[in-house]
């Protein structure tokens, strides 16, 4: 009964992580601003340790099953 929720919450936060770390690498890539009006270092760092956690937080979902 609750492995229908975990799978979906998992699926949410492994998508999510998964596509903001690939965005973020493609603008740090292009030395593109990762957030307007903010230092590209602190930026970037903030986007790819959210998209990090948003990824464990999916691994220890699907963990669960």
């Amino acid at each position: 009964m609750e492995n229908g929720p975990a799978i979906f919450t998992g699926t949410v936060f492994a998508l999510f992580g998964g596509v903001l770390l690939g965005w973020t690498a493609v603008r740090v890539r292009q030395r593109r601003p990762v957030a307007l009006g903010v230092n590209q270092v602190a930026s970037a760092t903030v986007a790819a340790l959210t998209a990090l956690v948003s990824l464990t937080l999916g691994v220890w979902c699907f963990a669960g099953l």
